[in-house]
């Protein structure tokens, strides 16, 4: 009757500090996800789906011009014609698609947003804006001014251990 093979306890130690190290390895490899969060840029009415302003046009090249050197390499907006057009200036200027999520579902949105990690634009609403800075763990900051707040520009950076920190900035003219 043949013995069952048994690895002696050194080399199981061994072979478990090598998957653990291994494990730790990718995981401090992993590179932070930094997302970049506007709200959409002036907008002309209060229709549903209101185009944006002269004013607002210029703030989306404004946006463009400041994160064209952030290496992102994703471009998030709701299906509104004043986020799209937002967002639209960037995408063009880095050649990407700018690809939509559903601002009354944001879950999903930040669930894809870490498993992939990496630079990402995400460009919403004045409620919709903070809520996403807080669901990331970041710091959501004071209610935007519906009517005459445009430029909030929230740089949200998760770690590979999960330290989330965030940066409040303003872009183009309050």
């Amino acid at each position: 009757m043949q013995r069952p093979f048994r690895l002696p306890w050194p080399s199981i130690i061994l072979v478990l500090c090598f998957a653990f190290s291994t494990q730790t390895i990718s995981q401090e490899s992993k590179s932070p996800l930094v997302v970049f969060l506007v709200r959409h840029a002036e907008k002309a009415n209060t229709s549903l789906d209101a185009p944006l302003t002269p004013d607002g046009i210029a703030r989306a090249h404004t946006l463009a011009t400041t994160l064209r050197d952030a290496d992102i390499t994703e471009i998030h907006s709701s299906d509104y014609q004043r986020t799209r057009d937002t967002a639209s200036p960037l995408a063009k200027l880095l050649s990407l698609p700018v690809q939509l999520y559903d601002p009354r579902e944001l879950s999903p949105l930040v669930a894809m947003l870490t498993e992939k990690g990496g630079r990402h634009l995400v460009v919403g609403h004045s409620n919709t804006t903070p809520s996403l800075a807080k669901l990331l763990g970041g710091a959501s900051g004071s209610a935007i001014n519906e009517k005459e707040e445009f430029d909030r520009l929230y740089i949200i950076t998760i770690d590979p251990k999960g330290s989330t920190t965030t940066v409040l900035l303003r872009y183009g003219t309050p």
